[in-house]
């Protein structure tokens, strides 16, 4: 079952027992009591074709009764775990009605969904029930009665026999997913790629988006892609792959059901992975699955130890998420606390995935800044060790916002391979701003004749540096700091910077100013970081005052006194 979703209503199955959409909402519990009787063909199909017409995406009738919210259709669910729960609260939002089937009583989507059936998804007989009840059914775990499951989709759709493979173990590097939705018509978007973090064989963290190249994410993506064209279904799917030592991409698994992967989807993107998964299943046009925060990371709340004990160290954490700028806490509220148990999970947003890390560090009482470990957001480049002395202004600027950065040589002369290589992997690597510094333009000698009697030797300069270089290799903005020389004191570096041509642009600041280019790179970020903004903000204040208690002494004491 790990490769199939269960979808796709049929007109019949559209009006159920539930009351219709102007009803109150009401919150119920229903027990099937007695023998089962042998159902009819269930009015449903559990998978859905890529022939099949799409239904209508907003109707303004159905069965002659109105449209409340965005379809009438009943969504039943066999589970009703933290998944089935935010699937839940995803449908409220568009007007949809959930039925949940799940044994216990007080399941985590019990508490959010229209209808709450309490029977197993074990229960061949109780599953047949439910799907009377449903317009459309999915599942949000996996545990369920496949083999019941299997005969209704042989009564809808014809019979159907599956093989089976064995793997090999695979070593690797990364473990990435791709969440992918596939709608009833057939269309997919793809979610950005997203890396997660195990502890324990238990997804722990997941980082949005994964810190990969984008050749990788591309190849990621195209496999995710063509591993859910191979297969049928509507709704979410989460993919899980390999990442090798050789960069090659493997695939794991795939889950025919929202996944632990997308949790960020709620907080991070245009259309959470929940909304997208009940587009998908009514046929209803897919949303953007892009994200609108920049960076993103999720973190599982596991159970650390047993009952009251282990209830109090999640609260704790939840306490401590409450004051962290970008955060979201989702809790489940299971009633039993056992080690290892997912209860809940974190989100934080923010404007790069250094700052969302440094608030995780945060969350969890770690160094917040260690810029040996902590993702570098600006990079420093020189073309030689003999600019540093100059560079280094920049560096100590940035480390007093507690910016990440990271301060190396690339010579476009001598590692012209290098500098490509750097351009090209900088901003794959976090990378949100390059401060490049140039001791000088390339020179040749020459000989201009300024009239028939007067001939000068003389210097040509060519305006090439390898800012300009990295620039046209690489989409973050780049900044040039002139760096001053003996022959020209920095001019040739300055005039070879601002010389760039049309669509390669970059910025410069004084001869020999570095920390001016820092403060620029700094603005350059505060730009989408309100924290940073603050500091910046901060920054010029206490400029204003030096510059204000300066002003009052020299008029207190006068300007003899003042340069002694």
């Amino acid at each position: 079952m790990r490769a199939r979703l269960l979808s796709a209503p049929s007109a019949a199955a559209a009006s159920s027992s539930l009351p219709s959409a102007g009803a109150r909402p009401r919150r119920a519990v229903w027990r099937p009591r007695g023998p089962a009787a042998a159902p009819p063909p269930p009015p449903l199909s559990l998978r859905a074709r890529a022939s099949m017409q799409p239904a209508a995406p907003l109707p303004e009738r159905q069965g002659g009764r109105p449209v409340h919210g965005v379809s009438n259709t009943v969504v039943g669910v066999l589970g009703g775990g933290q998944l089935g729960k935010m699937l839940c609260q995803a449908a409220s939002q568009m007007g949809i009605k959930m039925v949940i089937l799940d044994p216990l009583e007080g399941c985590p989507a019990s508490s959010v969904c229209h209808e709450h059936v309490v029977g197993s998804f074990n229960d061949g007989d109780a599953v047949r029930e439910f799907s009377k009840r449903c317009g459309v059914l999915t599942v949000e775990i996996e545990h369920v009665d496949a083999a019941t499951l299997e005969k209704l989709e042989e009564q809808a759709l014809g019979g159907f026999e599956h093989g089976l493979y064995v793997e090999r173990w695979t070593p690797f590097v990364k473990e990435l997913s791709v969440i992918v939705a596939r709608s009833r018509d057939g269309s997919t978007v793809c979610y950005p790629v997203v890396e997660t973090i195990h502890k324990d064989n238990i997804c722990h963290i997941v980082e949005a988006p994964a810190e990969v190249s984008a050749k990788i994410k591309k190849s990621a993506t195209d496999v995710a892609e063509k591993a859910i064209r191979s297969l049928e279904g509507a709704g979410v799917f989460a993919v899980e792959l390999f990442l090798t030592e050789d960069n090659e991409i493997l695939l794991n698994e795939v889950a025919p059901r929202p996944h632990n992967s997308g949790h960020h989807t709620i907080e991070s993107c245009y259309t959470s992975q929940y909304e997208q998964h009940l587009r998908a299943i009514l046929g209803i046009p897919l949303g953007d699955p892009s994200m609108k925060a920049p960076a993103a990371i999720m973190y599982n709340i596991l159970g650390e130890d047993e009952g009251e004990a282990g209830f109090f160290l999640a609260h704790q954490l939840i306490e401590r998420a409450l004051n962290i700028p970008g955060a979201s806490v989702h809790w489940y509220a299971k009633p039993e606390m056992r080690k290892q148990r997912k209860m809940g999970h974190i989100t934080i947003v923010g404007p790069s995935k250094a700052s969302v890390k440094s608030r995780l560090d945060n969350l969890l009482q770690r160094d917040t800044y260690d810029p040996k470990k902590a993702s570098p957001r600006v990079s420093i480049i020189m073309g030689s060790d003999s600019d540093l002395n100059v560079m280094k202004d920049a560096e100590v600027i940035l480390r007093k916002f507690n910016i990440p950065v990271e301060t190396t040589i690339v010579s476009a002369h001598r590692t012209p391979e290098r500098m490509y290589d750097f351009a090209k992997s900088a901003q794959d690597r976090g990378i949100e701003v390059i401060i490049a510094g140039a001791g000088g333009a390339a020179h040749l000698p020459g000989k201009y004749q300024l009239t028939e009697k007067h001939t000068h030797e003389f210097t040509m300069i060519f305006f090439f540096n390898y800012q300009g270089m990295v620039a046209s290799l690489t989409s973050l903005p780049v900044i040039g700091v002139p760096v001053k020389t003996q022959s020209l004191s920095g001019l040739d570096s300055l005039l070879s910077i601002v010389q760039m041509p049309k669509g390669i642009p970059v910025a410069t600041i004084a001869i020999g100013n570095a920390e001016n280019a820092g403060l620029l790179a700094v603005k350059m970020l505060a730009s989408r970081d309100p924290e940073l903004t603050d500091k910046v903000l901060k920054y010029q204040d206490d400029l204003r005052d030096m510059v204000l208690e300066k002003a009052e002494r020299l008029e207190n004491i006068g300007w003899e006194e003042y340069l002694k």
